[in-house]
């Protein structure tokens, strides 16, 4: 018996990227080129039985590939419509959609964070702007997304505090007690994080981008920041 090595190897590229890679496939061969007996071709007749077998696999996981490929596609470019129309919702779901059949683009982990920043998801923004930088860490649109993400958050936080404030003033007002007056110590400590983080992302953004554009936007928005950061800390000390 001789071993016949047959290389089912496969390495497709989609926009530059390696999609699958097939290991070697082995069978065995009998040394005899005709058969001479019922035994003999029952053995050649599975023999490429086997690799009928072993092509249909192949052009079955190809075919799977490529569907896939087809399916992010139409996923992502969906999604952009959406997000031209202003329907951030139906954008993030394509999006997601797109990232369970394919987390390696970190393009879709960036339009999902955008995506969720317009639909007020900062949290959900977040998390796919920090997957996508895990992919891409040079990518230096991730940092300021993220940093927008992180300072709406805190805003969000801060906001809805005042709301439940104003709302313990009434009820105060009503029963006669002492209304709530302040950020709870829980939240102080989320929005100073959030706001820390936002200013060192938005900060890592103009390092790798000096001569952008929006430089003076950015460093106003740190600077907004950090004056907040400032007067906390100023509050908590008196």
């Amino acid at each position: 018996m001789f071993k016949f090595i047959l290389l089912l190897s496969c390495n497709n590229t989609f926009e530059g990227k390696e999609e699958f890679h097939f290991t070697n496939l082995i069978i065995y061969w009998k040394c005899i080129r005709i058969p001479v007996n019922n035994l003999e071709l029952r053995e050649l007749v599975d023999m490429k039985k086997a690799l009928m077998i072993a092509s249909v696999l192949f052009i079955a996981v190809v075919s799977t590939a490529c569907i896939n490929n087809m399916a992010v596609q139409e996923l992502n470019n969906k999604a952009a419509e959406y997000m031209q129309k202003g329907d951030y919702e139906s954008a993030m779901n394509r999006l997601q959609a797109s990232l369970d059949l394919d987390s390696t683009m970190y393009e879709t982990y960036y339009n999902l964070g955008v995506a969720a920043i317009n639909a007020n998801k900062y949290e959900k923004a977040i998390e796919a702007l920090e997957g996508g930088i895990k992919i891409k860490p040079d990518y230096a649109d991730f940092y300021y997304s993220l940093g927008l993400a992180q300072t709406s958050l805190a805003d969000e936080i801060i906001e809805n505090s005042e709301k439940e404030l104003s709302e313990g003033e009434k009820n105060a007002e009503i029963v006669n007690t002492e209304p709530k007056k302040e950020l709870s110590d829980e939240d102080k400590a989320k929005v100073a994080d959030l706001k820390k983080q936002a200013a060192e992302n938005l900060t890592k953004y103009l390092e790798m981008n000096p001569n952008g554009e929006d430089k003076q936007t950015v460093e106003e928005l740190i600077k907004e920041i950090n004056s907040y950061s400032e007067e906390s800390s100023a509050k908590v000390e008196e």
